[in-house]
């Protein structure tokens, strides 16, 4: 494999990586904080504003796998920066935009954009840091950005938002993604982290076409699925025609000389079994995110401001273990009992938000959960993508990051759209049946933690019993490719 970085010149390159991952968590925050500027200024309506956030996770959620494949295909150095000049760009034209169609379809662009950052970043550095203690340090700088970059977004689109307008969210990341490249350019030399793909590979076309088409129709049907209602025609057909086009895909994969995923990828035991615990993990986390900030806000009365602020303490636990605490206990434990552990701590943490009561305070009913949660979800995401990433070829590795972006994507997706909807149908019960506003809000919300809990709870039963303890650095896909 070819790796003309070497020693000490790797952790300025995951600094610059680490960087662009981060403009692009910080842009799944930093808009839902300027919705109502932007629902003021462009006259969007109720209905219409919500693809302000849903063009975005659309063709983000769509093209993780394609992004990766391509990767691993075309040069990973390569992609990263094609993915970060197209989200540049369509940063600019975000912040440009004065008409509410401009503005969506600029999202979309950037939704592309960021699948092929997200895609890419994760194989650059697990290909750049090999040695299990530096990859596991690595990988704690990477989930450090990811944990952190939330609340940063959130705080700083108010302030941008406040200080100056809606638009300066999308332009700042003018400036940054230009450094971005031309750091890339000096700090990430060609050929870095990674081999030419093998034997003139070419892309899967069909594949490409119908896991894309699929996956964009699951998250289609996945975020319309509260307003149409889950068994809607629109909803039915949706995730029908997704999951035909899926078995296509699977039948295209099995008999194509070059797939776009190897089907044998996908039976590597640790990879396929972390897809899960993602799954089940990242919804749980999505809607706790969400339902909880609507518990501060609609039944304890806080205002934005210090719903903001109420969350600091998890986000800063949280992307303080992940780059110190996380890396150490990986080394001294091992993937498998951190990951578990870890999990088992953010379960408690979601049933202690379910125990709130309905007149709670902060200190003793909402800061334990926070502490409990930031620190299990910040020391789980490293072994999470360690054991992910773990049994993969390097030349496999940009598709097995989109896999397990992927499954995190649509995990959330589906966590936040169901429980959502768990909370809002109990919240209609309890208020029909004559309970007052703030409890019935109170009971839905603690239905869905509670169910949220038990996800959690299976994703660390998953982790810490089921993933194979360790796996061999040259373990790989057998036989994937032709």
């Amino acid at each position: 494999m070819t790796r003309p970085i070497e020693g000490r010149a790797r952790w300025p390159a995951l600094i610059l990586l680490c960087l662009g991952e981060l403009m692009i968590v910080l842009d799944t925050t930093i808009v839902n904080v300027a919705l109502p500027s932007i629902r003021a200024d462009l006259g969007f309506t109720e209905t219409s504003l919500v693809w302000v956030v849903n063009a975005y996770m659309l063709t983000f959620g769509g093209c993780l796998l394609l992004g990766g494949r391509l990767g691993d295909l075309y040069g990973h150095r390569r992609l990263f920066l094609a993915g970060i000049t197209l989200f540049t760009l369509a940063s600019l034209a975000c912040g440009l935009a004065h008409t509410q169609g401009l503005l969506v379809a600029a999202r979309a662009v950037q939704g592309v954009g960021g699948a092929v950052v997200s895609a890419v970043a994760l194989s650059l550095i697990m290909n750049l840091f090999t040695e299990p203690g530096e990859r596991a340090r690595a990988m704690g700088v990477y989930g450090f950005v990811c944990a952190g970059g939330g609340s940063i977004g959130v705080l700083l689109g108010g302030l941008l938002t406040s200080l100056l307008t809606w638009h300066w969210i999308f332009l700042v990341n003018i400036p940054v993604g230009a450094a971005i490249y031309a750091a890339c350019l000096v700090l990430l030399p060609g050929g870095s982290g990674q081999r030419p793909a093998r034997g003139g590979a070419r892309l899967d076309v069909a594949g490409a076409v119908t896991v894309t088409a699929a996956l964009m129709l699951a998250v289609y049907a996945i975020v319309g699925g509260n307003a149409a209602g889950w068994t809607s025609p629109q909803s039915l057909s949706l995730l029908g025609a997704s999951a035909a086009l899926l078995a296509a895909f699977g039948v295209i994969e099995s008999r194509v000389a070059a797939p776009l995923v190897p089907l044998a990828l996908l039976r590597l035991r640790n990879l396929a079994i972390s897809n899960v615990v993602g799954v089940l993990w990242a919804a749980g986390m999505f809607a706790w995110f969400f339902l909880s900030a609507l518990y501060l806000q609609r039944v304890l009365g806080f205002d934005a401001l210090q719903v903001g602020l109420a969350f600091l303490p998890s986000n800063l636990i949280m992307a303080g273990c992940s780059l110190g605490l996380s890396a150490w206990v990986v080394l001294r434990f091992g993937i498998r009992s951190t990951l578990g552990w870890g999990l088992v701590l953010a379960t408690v943490g979601l049933a202690l938000f379910a125990l709130a009561p309905v007149e709670g305070r902060f200190a003793p009913h909402v800061l334990p959960g926070m502490v409990l949660l930031g620190v299990g979800a910040g020391i789980a995401l490293n072994p999470l993508l360690l054991a992910a990433m773990g049994d993969v070829k390097p030349e496999d590795s940009g598709l097995a990051s989109g896999v397990v972006n992927t499954a995190f994507m649509m995990g959330g997706a589906l966590g936040l759209a169901i429980l959502a909807s768990l909370a809002d149908a109990r919240t209609q019960a309890l208020h029909a049946a004559g309970m007052p506003a703030p409890a019935a809000l109170h009971g839905g919300y603690q239905l869905a933690f509670w169910v949220a809990a038990a996800g959690s709870q299976a994703a660390a039963v998953l982790g810490g019993l089921v993933l194979r303890p360790a796996a061999p650095p040259a373990a790989g896909v057998q036989g994937a490719h032709a």
